[in-house]
């Protein structure tokens, strides 16, 4: 008698059939998809001859075109330093600006964060064409592109951060009367600065591989050697270019990712 009535109180298992559908929905989509844009797998398997024949003409790598691109591959961290600093700069009152718990004016949020995705909206690469068509064709190009490319990430997961502090000694601040500023700076800052710095270090590994092909559209760095490589069909060199900035790209990330961890 008394199991009969425990199990008559136990919930119901819902239903998955809402999950199936929506599975099925999206496989749907992507098989459209593949077939609109005519994405056939069969094209891989046709054309595995150019892909043996474009491996073994890498093989094996001429890594003594490592050391006439050093100075070049230099140049690209130094391209990804300075823009992720100038982004992180002037994310910062971006990031304040398009946080709801910070500014209550709706007009001033919503205009800033329209500013932020259009910033977001734009490639890297679009973005160093365009600077290299007004600055030339040099690394101050890559720079400016980063910097902005930069501002797209960090103001965008660092709002997103300050959105989620907790709220209590902000309501204490208010409290005691603190302005706006005193507000931002002993409130807020306190609390979001080891994600801040961590968004800084991670925007930083991204700029360094997308620095390092900025220069096939003339904003300097590695890229030129890439798109030089490429040009003269000298795969050998591709490759030796490739796992140079592979070995460059695991460094700094194992660096950044021991900063990180000391840092949350």
């Amino acid at each position: 008698m008394m199991d009969t009535k425990l199990n008559s109180e136990l919930p119901l298992k819902p239903s998955r059939l809402s999950f199936y559908l929506l599975l099925l929905a999206l496989f749907v989509i992507v098989f459209v998809s593949a077939l609109y844009i005519e994405a056939d797998p069969l094209t891989f398997v046709q054309n595995s001859s150019n892909m043996l024949d474009l491996i073994a003409r890498m093989l094996p790598p001429d890594w003594s075109y490592i050391v006439t691109t050093t100075p070049a591959m230099l140049d690209t961290i130094r391209m990804a330093l300075l823009g992720t600093t100038m982004g992180m700069i002037f994310s910062i009152p971006v990031m304040f600006l398009c946080a709801r718990n910070v500014f209550k004016s709706k007009w001033l949020v919503e205009t800033s964060r329209i500013a932020l995705n259009i910033l977001r909206t734009i490639p890297d690469l679009l973005l160093a064409a365009i600077f290299a068509a007004i600055l030339g064709f040099s690394p101050l190009a890559g720079i400016v592109a980063l910097s902005i490319f930069s501002i797209g990430i960090i103001a965008k997961l660092s709002f997103e951060a300050i959105e989620n502090i907790d709220n209590g000694p902000l309501e204490s601040m208010d409290a005691v009367g603190a302005n706006k500023l005193q507000w931002i700076a002993f409130g807020v800052v306190p609390q979001v600065l080891p994600h801040f710095v961590s968004y800084v270090l991670y925007t930083f590994e991204i700029n360094i591989r997308a620095a390092a092909i900025l220069g096939l559209v003339g904003a300097g760095g590695i890229g030129l050697f890439y798109n030089r490589a490429l040009g003269f069909f000298a795969y050998d060199q591709v490759l030796a270019l490739i796992l140079y900035t592979l070995i460059v790209v695991i460094i700094i990330d194992l660096i950044s990712l021991k900063i990180r961890e000391k840092l949350l």
